[in-house]
């Protein structure tokens, strides 16, 4: 059983993408990173991503994620933030410890393609 189904599939994931991503809209950290992006296409491809990562048969219509984030800054801290938005999400939606450390895990591995600050320094 994938990662994907042990969540609870489409509805539990989709439940969980849009919870997050209204999370950080509404960020005092890091919302006014999203002032000019449109939820709905920020879900679409956030979900489509999630999926695709805990295994689901889906497949991934956003641009490289390196090449997605290059135009905009954003340093160490802020990944840092999105980051503990995502995990706090995963526990208030109940997601299985075992979704919860892939889904950080495989965030984590993509810290240099959105990040070029190595830590969480916030200085640029």
């Amino acid at each position: 059983m994938s990662l994907f189904d042990q969540l609870g599939g489409e509805p539990k994931l989709r439940a969980i993408v849009d919870d997050f991503v209204e999370r950080c809209f509404a960020d005092v950290m890091i919302g006014f990173l999203f002032q000019r992006a449109k939820r709905e296409r920020i879900k679409r491809f956030e979900y489509e991503h999630a999926a695709r990562n805990l295994g689901a048969d889906i497949e991934y219509g956003g641009r490289a994620l390196d090449e997605a984030h290059r135009p905009h800054r954003i340093f160490g801290g802020q990944f840092d933030r999105r980051r503990q938005i995502l995990l706090e999400t995963l526990r208030d939606h109940g997601a299985p410890e075992e979704v919860v450390n892939a889904w950080i895990a495989q965030q984590d591995s993509l810290r240099s393609m959105i990040t070029r600050d190595p830590d969480s320094n916030c200085q640029g």
